[in-house]
């Protein structure tokens, strides 16, 4: 399942952290990529968050200038691949919107680093030993998915369901999608304890539970008082 759009009821103002977020994710990865095949993995270690670094509190190399905690904030806008940037601002552009309407742009921006963080810790405490680098936004993204199953349960997705030759498009409750996607982390989390993952060729599947977990939480303190949520409605509703 594929979300590409929803319906959670009247955006307030224009979504302006959302794209500019999602601008700065496409710039560094350009930037990245642009870089000859050895400065990228050069980059990768440097910028990208690794839990034995984070947990000793030592650099390894390559070295950076910066205190190496700087890396949890960095990590967050970098990105292993054409389709980890992709599939990430994709979810970003469908479910941050809402949730930095109901939030305001500033205490949004704040939020999406919070839990890009809070998701990193948590993937490091599982792992950590390992001196592979953690790239993404994934952590953050799932904590906008968090906030904006919590505030909208009644909004609808626009989603694409893709079988093999078989494609069509449907409009299911966001409790469903996002339910579904989070136990899909969780079943896969749980098949990772006791094994060394390699966080940069797979995926960090704790840092999406947590994250969804922290983006949960923290509604209740970034929300507006009067922010609007969508009323349960029809599959037709759609919102993009």
């Amino acid at each position: 399942m594929i979300p590409i759009g929803d319906y959670a009821g009247e955006r307030r103002g224009f979504p302006f952290v959302t794209y500019a977020l999602i601008a700065v994710n496409v710039l560094v990865f350009l930037y990245q990529f642009s870089l000859p095949q050895g400065q990228i993995e050069r980059f990768i270690m440097q910028w990208g968050a690794v839990p034995q670094e984070i947990t000793r509190g030592t650099d390894l190399e390559p070295l950076i200038v910066l205190p190496i905690w700087v890396t949890l904030f960095t990590s967050v806008f970098m990105h292993g691949g054409l389709l980890h940037l992709g599939g990430n601002m994709l979810y970003l552009w469908v479910f941050g919107d809402n949730v930095e309407s109901a939030f305001g742009h500033l205490k949004f921006l704040l939020f999406y680093l919070i839990c890009g963080i809070g998701a990193a810790l948590a993937q490091i405490a599982l792992n950590v030993n390992s001196t592979i680098p953690m790239v993404g936004a994934s952590g953050a993204i799932a904590g906008v998915m968090g906030a904006y199953l919590v505030m909208f349960p009644g909004a609808t997705v626009r989603t694409l369901i893709w079988l093999g030759f078989f494609v069509t498009f449907v409009y299911l409750p966001a409790i469903l999608v996002i339910g579904v996607w989070f136990l899909l982390q969780l079943v896969e989390g749980i098949g990772t304890l006791g094994v060394r993952t390699q966080e940069t060729g797979g995926t960090a599947f704790w840092a999406h539970i947590g994250g969804l977990v922290i983006g949960a939480l923290l509604v209740f303190l970034f929300r507006r008082r009067d922010y609007r949520t969508a009323t349960p409605r029809t599959f037709g509703g759609y919102g993009r």
